[in-house]
């Protein structure tokens, strides 16, 4: 069965197509235009969604939890309520993220987590788990943030394969610090499996990080958190990530994490192209205030601040408001916006048929108004 839609725009990573109309099928783009080159047939039920701007479903690539779960519950009723309450918010698809843990824990919710992942292929009215994230335990001890200290590991590429083996292969993102003795080779190790590489939680410097890059890594986890600070004399991470162009980079743009102007000039280094946005929710977000689960430990949430020991840890930001802040802080247009919270995730991960709308890509969409806020989602067409 075919579905008609037609909206005063549509979003590219390339810009916006005025006057555009969409044909979905099979839960897939049959086609895709404008009303001057593409007829629909007469007897067509068509959408027509007026002032609206169609924009590919969201990908968050850095997710702890929400809607009062963690992902590392790995529970099915756990993970279904947090993928429902993120497809509220325009997100049709996840990197599950874990967070530093004792090792027979991590294994637990990694191979459950990959499990659900395996399975997780056909939701209705919430996204889709397209793998896993592992942030920790191969970070640095200076730049943990709140990842328990006990269980932090040196770089281990027998550790890394049991991981993902426990995780039937879903590993698809995993954040290293460079300083590490054995990083490179780790780094090296598993992007060769298939899986892309993150700098981050890491005091290393600009040489390190520009190592961990030769080596393959090609991310960077949550610019300006958990990095050594930029110095005019020592660049350190921070400086090799806004650096490098060819190294794409995420950001947490609550005005909590890091100062609206900070993500101004992160956006402007970057570019549209290479920045990602990304909320690094807990299992708080949508709850209001409250003591709340991150991992193994208790978040104290009040208003948008997440606190572990007086450290931030997470946050209850959701990806729709990401977008809205990073055109308010950014000065940028809304398209652009978009193409940092669907075409760039899914480039990073090497997903060809996500995060865009074309013929064949899986239809997953949002209907935006001109300030980005959601009035319809659709996963696979539904």
């Amino acid at each position: 069965m075919k579905s008609y839609f037609e909206a005063a725009q549509l979003i590219t990573p390339r810009g916006v197509v005025e006057h555009a109309r969409v044909v979905i099928e099979d839960g897939r783009f049959a086609q895709v235009g404008t009303r001057a080159d593409l007829e629909f047939p007469a007897a067509a039920q068509v959408n027509d969604l007026g002032e609206s701007i169609l924009a590919p479903g969201f990908i968050d690539i850095h997710i702890h939890g929400s809607g009062g779960h963690d992902v590392m519950e790995a529970t099915p009723q756990g993970l279904l309520t947090v993928e429902r309450a993120l497809a509220r918010h325009g997100v049709t698809s996840y990197l599950a993220t874990t967070v530093t843990a004792p090792i027979a824990q991590t294994l637990e919710a990694v191979e459950k987590l990959g499990r659900w992942v395996e399975a997780d292929q056909d939701p209705a009215g919430r996204a889709v788990a397209l793998g896993l994230h592992l942030e920790g335990p191969f970070i640095s001890h200076a730049k943990r943030g709140v990842h328990p200290p006990a269980h932090l590991q040196a770089p281990s590429i027998e550790l890394f394969d049991r991981m993902q083996q426990a995780a039937s292969g879903r590993v698809r993102l995993m954040t290293v610090a460079p300083e590490g003795e054995g990083a490179g080779a780790m780094i090296a190790h598993a992007v060769g499996k298939g899986v892309r590489v993150s700098v981050g939680h890491s005091d290393a410097t600009f040489r390190q990080t520009r190592d961990a890059i030769a080596a393959g890594a090609s991310h960077a986890t949550h610019t300006f958190n958990a990095m050594r600070g930029l110095d005019h004399r020592e660049p350190g991470i921070l400086g090799a990530v806004l650096a490098d162009e060819g190294l794409s980079a995420e950001i947490i743009a609550d005005g909590v994490h890091v100062h609206p102007e900070m993500v101004k000039m992160f956006v402007r280094l970057k570019g549209a192209e290479r920045a990602i946005l990304v909320t690094d929710a807990i299992s708080a977000t949508g709850m209001g205030d409250g003591t709340f689960q991150l991992g193994g430990f208790q978040v104290e949430v009040r208003g948008d601040r997440c606190e572990f020991e007086g450290r931030l840890a997470g946050s209850v930001l959701t990806l729709d408001r990401a977008v809205r802040n990073t055109m308010k802080f950014a000065s940028v247009a809304l398209s652009s916006a978009v193409r940092m919270v669907s075409f760039n995730p899914a480039q990073l991960l090497g997903i060809e048929d996500r995060g865009v709308i074309q013929a064949g890509a899986i239809a997953d969409l949002n209907v935006l108004r001109p300030d980005g806020e959601i009035v319809r989602t659709l996963h696979a067409g539904r």
